[in-house]
């Protein structure tokens, strides 16, 4: 897996297609300070997740990726999901036992948690335990198979959590969510993973930006009463969650600082 500056300046040059279209290795050396043949190389790893096209002298925007990729999830409704993480970074203790799952946001909560003392994190996705791996976390991953698209593991790991005792608390995104079924996800193999996951939590959290409100998913991984709290943004609607505050859940809308230039709200 690529390193952490790897990675991040890779995300930039995605970030560089949104807005121009188009990149040029000349302009990457320059930008990033490191060399043509770098820059190619990363030109090539995004090449081959069909994120980009290389053409010469640089880069243009692909048509047709993933719609579920994460590199490209990562990129839209950035300034909500950093409040949102940063708001519940605030609940997690240094020495805890936490869970967090595969979604972007949880990416920006561990960006969060990098300095935290003596933390242990179950985690299914693997840039987040990438991000963690170089700090004094100690990451657990669960056993499955790699998900490319999300950067997840998934599969069913039966009782791995919870026959090595109880976790504090967990943090899941959601692709939709409802009083009458919780949060909820699209697909199984997530779901699975989710599912055990929650269930191994004291308390569980639900972090996601105000677009999914209202979004259709399919599977339940938490029902209602086993929700400790939902953070979203201050873009969500809260009639939309008034019927979680009406079942005991704690709904915070978090506000967002937004930039001159905006990113996009979300997928």
């Amino acid at each position: 897996m690529a390193g952490i500056a790897e990675h991040e300046r890779q995300q930039q040059v995605l970030r560089l297609l949104d807005v121009d279209g188009r990149v040029s290795v000349a302009d990457l050396v320059h930008r990033f300070g490191v060399t043509a043949v770098t820059i190619r190389k990363d030109l090539e790893v995004l090449e081959r997740r069909q994120l980009l096209a290389r053409v010469r002298g640089g880069a243009v925007s692909a048509d047709g990726a993933d719609e579920g990729a994460f590199e490209m999830r990562l990129r839209h409704g950035t300034q909500a999901k950093a409040a949102i993480a940063r708001a519940a970074a605030a609940l997690v203790p240094d020495g805890a036992a936490i869970a967090l799952d595969c979604s972007t946001t949880c990416y920006h909560l561990a960006q969060e948690l990098r300095g935290r003392r003596n933390l242990i994190v179950v985690t299914n996705g693997l840039r987040a335990a990438e991000l963690l791996s170089d700090s004094g976390v100690t990451v657990v991953l669960p056993g499955g198979t790699l998900r490319r698209s999300s950067w997840s593991v998934v599969g069913d790991f039966g009782d791995f959590v919870g026959s090595r005792g109880r976790l504090a608390m967990g943090f899941f995104g959601v692709r939709g969510l409802s009083r009458e079924h919780g949060l909820m996800e699209l697909t199984v193999e997530e779901t699975t993973v989710k599912r055990r996951l929650a269930a191994a939590c004291n308390e569980v959290y639900a972090l996601f930006d105000s677009s999914k409100v209202g979004r259709f998913a399919l599977h339940s991984f938490a029902p209602s009463q086993r929700i400790t709290a939902l953070y979203t943004d201050e873009g969500a609607d809260p009639d939309a969650l008034a019927g979680f505050a009406e079942v005991g859940v704690a709904v915070h809308r978090v506000p967002v600082a937004h930039a001159h230039t905006t990113t996009g709200t979300s997928a």
